[in-house]
């Protein structure tokens, strides 16, 4: 039986996502919220409501802290961040005192900051809710977790100390914690495109890939179909093998997908660099997915967002001369090229900050100034979506017939003789094509909310690959010939995209 048709939910969490943070809502930063700091002594959102709490008391914090939270977006936020920033995501840090009073206890937010976070829940979930209604899906991101998975205050405290790893309490709390984010998804939570397990894993974290083997178990029992985002902590080489091994493609599941963070500025070999130097260097990143992804059949599937990544450059770098507002704009230009070439989408660190429109940090300065530019397919009016989908599919069998005899005459010239299952590859042909045509359509189609404006693509493709090939029947477990049918669906892909211009 052939695979139905793509859901609105597998467009949402199979798409190209093209987007910004949300930081400093739910798990504060100083250096971008410094007005909820009360003068306190510290960077973390604990030392803010503690600071809070003590100057005000807790009905005062409680109502500063819902309103920062219910102000984070307005109407005109997301009316910016659709139709000027063709933003189809927002990667939205929570932490786990977000989760309320059961989550706090016999942590650094027990007993009264717990309080604060009474209504903290009820404002993520509103806030999906509207980011969906005007087209954009949410990776919630467990940011925060009880300990630290980094020792960097964005983990919620400013204990400096990375106490997740190797501490059973606290990693059984951020378990239940992503379990009950995966239970509220299943529930019914529309347009969450994925639950990341922590932020900025800390490097050679004691014990990080058995607790992420827990975890997938864990969700996996209670939502099987949420891609799951896993930190690469800082060592994106040794996360792609962990990976292909759990989307290995002969097994369905929830896709398991890299979250890696691109900065320019903090190693002492990047400051040592000019602008243009490092300009120059972005071309060549992500090679390490070179030859791990692109077959499934053989290798398992391999997906990574860009989950953060700035147009800031240090004083050092910036020290070597150039033109800075030209060299930042070509900077934020070739990584838009870049990841939208070799990543499944990207998440620009931030929007929100005291001081809009907030620099080489501010995804509304750098998108407004031309830096940070979308792909090209989420520009087109819902009437030229349809136009070129009609014209294209008008092509479709001559496109297909001629990708079929190409595959034919190479596998004849190469292994005369040999036997081969033909067919699959055109079965993969037609489902390929057709599943990236349900994607480019989907908006203008109503299937999922968007408005009048863009056609989507496949970001995930591996990750969709592997889905479609066990449902299709085409892993190795069910034929040796899938990696036919693999070939297929991935030229289908391709030669859709080529025949309607994206």
């Amino acid at each position: 039986m052939a695979p139905s048709s793509p859901t609105a939910d597998n467009i949402l969490h199979y798409r190209f996502h093209h987007g910004t943070n949300l930081g400093t809502i739910f798990v504060l930063e100083k250096w971008l919220s410094g007005s909820m700091y009360d003068g306190a002594a510290g960077d973390s959102e604990l030392d803010a409501v503690r600071a809070s709490l003590s100057s005000r008391g807790l009905d005062a914090t409680r109502s500063k802290w819902q309103k920062h939270w219910d102000s984070a977006l307005s109407d005109d936020d997301l009316n910016w961040l659709v139709n000027k920033a063709r933003c189809n995501m927002i990667r939205l840090p929570i932490g786990w005192f977000t989760l309320g009073l059961e989550f706090c206890n016999n942590t650094a937010f027990g007993g009264e900051p717990a309080q604060v976070y009474t209504n903290a829940w009820s404002s993520v979930k509103r806030l999906i809710q509207r980011c969906h209604d005007h087209g954009i899906g949410v990776l919630i991101d467990l940011h925060a977790v009880p300990g630290g998975a980094n020792d960097q205050i964005h983990s919620g405290t400013s204990s400096g100390k990375a106490e997740l790893w190797g501490n059973a309490f606290n990693l059984e709390l951020a378990q239940r914690c992503l379990v009950f984010i995966a239970r509220e998804v299943q529930n019914g939570i529309a347009g969450v495109i994925g639950i990341q397990t922590c932020n900025e894993a800390a490097y050679n974290a004691q014990g990080m890939y058995e607790w992420y083997d827990a975890l997938i178990r864990a969700i996996s029992a209670v939502n099987s179909s949420i891609p799951i985002y896993i930190s690469d902590g800082w060592d994106f080489g040794r996360a792609l093998p962990y990976v292909q091994g759990k989307n290995a493609g002969d097994k369905q599941g929830n896709p398991i997908i890299i979250d890696k963070h691109n900065y320019y500025c903090f190693a002492a070999s990047d400051r040592s660099q000019s602008a243009q130097q490092i300009i120059n260097r972005i071309p060549h990143e992500l090679s390490e997915l070179d030859g791990k992804d692109g077959n499934v059949f053989e290798h398992g599937a391999a997906c990574v967002l860009i989950g953060e990544y700035s147009c800031v450059l240090d004083g050092q770098t910036w020290n070597q001369g150039g033109d800075r507002p030209s060299l930042t704009n070509q900077f934020g230009q070739v990584q838009s090229q870049r990841w939208q070439a070799r990543s499944s989408g990207t998440s620009f660190w931030t929007y929100k900050m005291d001081w809009m429109d907030g620099g080489d940090w501010g995804f509304k300065e750098q998108t407004n100034k031309g830096a940070i530019t979308p792909p090209h397919c989420l520009t087109v009016s819902d009437q030229d979506v349809k136009n070129a989908a009609n014209d294209a599919e008008g092509r479709r069998q001559s496109l297909r017939d001629a990708a079929y005899n190409e595959h034919v005459q190479y596998w004849d010239r190469t292994s005369p003789g040999q036997h081969f299952e033909h067919q699959r590859y055109s079965d993969g042909w037609n489902l390929g094509w057709s599943d990236a045509k349900a994607f480019f359509r989907a908006r203008a189609d109503s299937v999922i909310p968007g408005g009048n404006v863009g056609g989507d693509k496949l970001g995930c493709l591996d990750v969709w690959v592997r889905k479609r090939m066990v449902e299709a029947g085409q892993a190795k477990s069910q034929t040796a010939y899938g990696w036919e049918w693999e070939q297929g669906f991935r030229k289908g892909v391709a030669t859709f995209y080529s025949a309607v211009g994206i």
